[in-house]
């Protein structure tokens, strides 16, 4: 299975059309066709449904998507990996993390970096923590920032000072709005909107489910999400009110607010990496920008 013929096939899924994809591949449709039935011979399988002027993935067409997607961008990474001058500070940096203030530090590095090696390129992925460790175990990321809870067993990593506080976006003018902090009696019965990643049950120690404790499983989670920005919106529609870290909603209008939870619950924030990872030149410079950074910032009050 040559990487090129994964390029054909994934033109082909974008486009929807045969002839488009020749168009834009810069081939002939024939050979087109013939690279895409010889693709499905190899894999004993159909990729396309084929119709009139249209064609559509079948559901191992869409596998197989997902599966050429990732070994094109692992390909591409590994290319801009080896070809940056091997004396000069350049190349690609690949972050994922999750919508944290924590990220603020990141980008602070990020643009100390830029001023002093203008030829490093970030890349920033956005997603939770299963987003982010599956893409960092295949390779698609050098650094992965996670929210707490989550196993760091497979990881090195680095812990950062910051710590996000819990609480909950709610409309302005509802009733709840008017407390200072909300405790757990206050969310009984509500809807709620939850992050996927700390409702799931799993073997790590989970601080959110702690906090609630035995009314855990009585929660009433109407919605759930990985990416906060469209749970607000959820919640200026009067859907349910959003379990969330604070500071992330600044930057929408002004319809909702945060309440922090009471007593206070936080999360702690790490920076991670594979272990035995081979960096490359950027990624190394990065990592040492990130120590540095970290052992001369003053230590929390």
């Amino acid at each position: 299975m040559e990487l090129r013929v994964l390029r054909y096939f994934l033109a082909v899924a974008r486009e929807g059309n045969i002839s488009r994809a020749a168009d834009f591949l810069h081939v002939t449709q024939p050979t087109l066709s013939r690279q895409i039935k010889d693709l499905e011979e190899e894999l004993g399988c159909r990729l396309f449904i084929r119709n009139s002027h249209s064609v559509s993935l079948t559901a191992e067409g869409m596998m197989l998507r997902k599966r050429a997607e990732e070994i094109v961008e692992l390909a591409e990474k590994t290319k801009a990996d080896f070809s940056a001058p091997r004396n000069a500070v350049a190349g690609d940096v690949y972050i994922g993390g999750g919508e944290t203030h924590g990220m603020r530090l990141i980008a602070e590095i990020i643009a100390e970096l830029r001023r002093d090696c203008p030829d490093i390129r970030f890349h920033l992925y956005s997603g939770n923590a299963e987003n982010v460790t599956e893409r960092l175990d295949k390779g698609l990321l050098d650094f992965g920032l996670l929210i707490q809870p989550t196993d760091l067993s497979k990881y090195d990593s680095v812990n950062l000072p910051a710590q996000d506080v819990w609480g909950v976006i709610m409309p302005k003018d509802c009733p709840l709005a008017r407390k200072e902090t909300i405790c757990k009696k206050d969310l009984e019965g509500l809807p709620l909107i939850c992050s996927q990643q700390v409702i799931r049950k799993t073997g790590v120690p989970n601080s959110f489910q702690e906090w609630f404790g035995r009314d855990f499983d009585n929660l009433n989670v109407v919605a759930t999400y990985n990416l906060v920005f469209n749970a607000a919106l959820l919640a200026e529609w009067g859907i349910g009110y959003v379990l969330s870290l604070e500071k992330l909603i600044d930057g929408m209008n002004g319809n909702l607010c945060f309440r922090p939870l009471s007593p206070s619950l936080k999360s702690g924030l790490d920076v991670v990496w594979k272990k035995y990872q081979a960096f490359s030149p950027a990624a190394n410079v990065f990592l040492d920008a990130l120590r540095s950074k970290l052992q001369n910032r003053p230590p929390k009050p």
